[in-house]
């Protein structure tokens, strides 16, 4: 099967996964409201989703129930941010067994995980039923709230909170056992088969998968991307909320000045206006008057936003009550009667004296928060008097509440939504790639050659193909990676080269000095060895590990055969004397040393990429200075003696013991053995003798090797 089918099977597989848990949320919502039971039940397949597929499909499925549920009863919109944050937690929760290919059944695991549900669905939508319904007047709610509050003194708030926390949480321990069945319908090895992943690279591991969703960085792009798309929909979300809210109002507020205007001209049409002195003088004993209050009630019926109807004749001393309707919570003055003018009407007292129509007037005092709407009654084309309608602008005010509530909702259900898919996309075609590209690119500098040329193929196994910037960039570092690696390559083929074409003329150089030495045989193969042999057994005893390392014993074997790099100046007489030297020529052949230590000095400064020329001229120097400090040319004593000096010491002393030379017998192995051993600790350093008697048998094979061919480029 191709991988593009594997594809479209796998979005197919995901859409019906999507569809299936919308329809079993609703199947949820349905059984519970016709059967009266007091639960939800309307979030597992929000779980179910959200567990085996992720936090995109998860809160997609969490808000279309919602959107879907509030089609027949709109205050479903109230709990849709609630919704989406119960799926975003889930993925959050199952992200871990889901690397593992499994879904959790430890008892505690799940019970921290319903807790939390219950937190989001109990408390938090307590906070949202308390300020859109004010408390629970009714049903489960309001029977285990009054319990509390009647057990603990908690108070109607603290108690409904408890009340909804209880019921939530068993509601949640339903739906969650109900999931964990669904998932055993499952085979393990498919439970992640549904997750919403769209790799535009080579699919990482499981525990790459892992390693890369915890990396942490100072601040990381998926926290900037997070940022950004947060501040972009947060700005958006107040821009749109800010516009919406007006025109919700301005909407809100033209409804109810149509009400009130409607039913003022309607009010004025019953009124005649010919007998509005009349009805001023007599009231209810005024012909026609009584008929005509009877249908000024059933007009301020019509509407119950409507608070007030009067008829007022607006003069300079004040109003004279033509009607006055009582209120239930009000009874009307009566007829005839003259009150004050209302502050609220001081600026268009000009124009109600002149019989003029004003503008809708909110006032605010000690009726109420209403708006009022005035229409003048004529008899003859004079304004003979007003109709005044006040509508309640509190219930505008609670309209402004719910509609922004709604708003809130749903606005931020919409936007975990989005932040959710948004990241989703950043992370499988930015974050990832990125992240890839940087660990299969960074080690190349800083690895084995072998490592890197491993780093370069798995760059180019990467695969990224988010046809984008990204893109470019992977392959700009492929190219540049691979172009370094053939450069490096290049440059370590000439190093190579020229370090052995130095270490060849030196070993050259070691080998003339050799031949002049009549005595010495294969006396520099053989130390090297030697040296070889003692500094690995010295690291592997543990002593002086902060010294020795790998190209430390590379420079210090490497370096062994130029020792005696001094004796070039010595004389052949005293060189090759069959005999024992008198203490004039001692002290001629003691020059030796610095003689090579002048050598390599002035070698150093023609090669000086040769790095081995350290410790050669230590080993030059030094190799004839003993532990106790009589040695020379500088009498230097215990570790002030370079390591690699003491180490030659005790490999040439040994040598120059078992070997034959024109003025002695060769040295019974055991024999040389017992002397370094005798010697330890006044001649040699005690831990470069302890490993070396340690070596027994590495060192009786290089003694016995006399036409050993070593390899000085170890």
């Amino acid at each position: 099967m191709t991988t593009d089918k594997r594809k479209h099977i796998k979005n197919i597989k995901i859409l019906l996964l999507v569809t299936a848990g919308i329809l079993l949320n609703m199947l949820g919502d349905f059984l519970t409201a016709k059967f009266g039971i007091p639960f939800y039940f309307d979030t597992i397949g929000t779980i179910v989703v959200a567990a085996m597929s992720g936090y995109v499909p998860g809160a997609f499925v969490a808000l279309a129930t919602n959107l879907i549920a509030g089609i027949s009863d709109p205050t479903n919109a109230y709990y849709s941010i609630l919704n989406v944050l119960i799926a975003l937690y889930t993925s959050y929760f199952f992200f871990d067994f889901y690397l593992r290919g499994s879904f959790p059944k430890r008892f505690f695991d799940i019970l921290r995980y319903i807790l939390v549900l219950s937190i989001i669905g109990g408390v938090y939508g307590s906070f949202i039923s308390w300020f859109v319904f004010g408390p629970a007047d009714s049903g489960l709610t309001y029977t285990l709230s009054s319990f509390f509050d009647t057990r603990f003194k908690t108070g109607a708030f603290l108690g409904d909170t408890l009340a909804s926390f209880v019921i939530d949480f068993i509601d949640k321990s339903i739906s969650v056992t109900i999931a964990l069945l669904i998932f055993r319908l499952f085979p393990k090895e498919k439970a992640i088969e549904y997750d919403f992943v769209t790799w535009k690279q080579k699919p990482l591991e499981t525990q790459e998968l892992d390693r890369f969703s915890k990396l942490s960085m100072k601040t990381s792009l998926r926290t900037k991307v997070s940022l950004l798309i947060s501040l972009a929909c947060i700005s958006i979300a107040v821009i749109i909320a800010t516009i919406a809210l007006k025109l919700f109002r301005d909407y809100a507020l033209d409804q109810h000045i149509g009400i009130a205007s409607e039913l003022a001209k309607a009010a004025a049409d019953e009124i005649d206006g010919s007998k509005v002195d009349e009805f001023i003088e007599k009231g209810s004993a005024a012909e026609g008057y009584d008929e005509t209050e009877k249908r000024l009630y059933r007009l301020k019926a019509i509407s119950a936003d409507v608070e007030y109807l009067y008829v007022y004749r607006i003069t300079e001393e004040g109003c004279y009550v033509v009607f006055d309707l009582d209120t239930a919570e009000l009874e009307g003055e009566e007829p005839g009667t003259l009150i004050d003018f209302d502050e609220s009407f001081s600026a268009d007292l000009p124009l109600l004296l002149a019989g003029k129509e004003i503008e809708p007037v909110i006032s605010n005092d000690k009726y109420g928060w209403l708006l009022t709407v005035y229409q003048p009654v004529y008899d003859g084309g004079r304004c003979v008097c007003y109709v005044g309608v006040d509508v309640a602008m509190q219930d505008l005010k609670v309209y402004n509440q719910d509609f922004m509530l709604k708003l809130t909702s749903l606005g931020l259900g919409f936007f975990m939504l989005i932040l959710s898919f948004s990241l989703w996309l950043a992370k499988f075609h930015i974050i990832f790639p990125v992240n890839t590209i940087a660990e299969a690119a960074g080690g190349f500098a800083y690895h084995s050659e072998e490592e890197r040329g491993q780093n370069v193929e798995e760059l180019k196994s990467l695969e990224i193909k988010t046809g984008d910037e990204v893109e470019n960039l992977y392959q700009a570092v492929l190219k540049t990676t691979e172009t370094s690696m053939q450069y490096y390559e290049e440059m370590q083929a000439k190093s190579v080269a020229l370090t052995k074409l130095q270490t060849g003329l030196l070993i050259v150089l070691a080998d003339i000095v050799e031949n002049r030495d009549e005595s010495t045989g294969n006396h520099v193969k053989k130390t090297a060895a030697y040296v070889e042999i003692i500094l690995k057994a010295l690291r592997k005893k543990g002593y002086y590990t902060d010294l020795i390392t790998d190209d430390y014993i590379s420079d210090s074997v490497r370096s062994a055969p130029l020792h005696d790099i001094g004796k070039i100046s010595i004389p052949d007489a005293i060189l090759n004397k069959p005999g024992k030297l008198s203490p004039e020529e001692f002290e001629i052949m003691k020059t030796h040393t610095l003689a090579g230590e002048n050598i390599i000095e002035k070698a150093k400064q023609t090669l000086d990429n040769a790095d081995y020329f350290g410790e050669a001229k230590n080993l030059a120097m030094y190799h004839h200075e003993k532990w106790n400090g009589t040695g020379y040319p500088r009498g230097l004593s215990g570790e002030d003696i370079p390591l690699s000096a003491r180490v030659m010491a005790v490999a040439d002393v040994f040598d120059a013991l078992v070997s034959k030379r024109i003025y002695k017998p060769a040295m019974p192995f055991e024999q040389a053995m017992g002397i370094i051993q005798k010697d330890a600790g006044t001649h040699f350093d005690p831990k470069v003798a302890e490993v070396f008697i340690e070596s027994i048998d590495e060192v009786r094979e290089v003694a016995d090797r006399f036409d050993l061919e070593f390899n000085y480029d170890a």
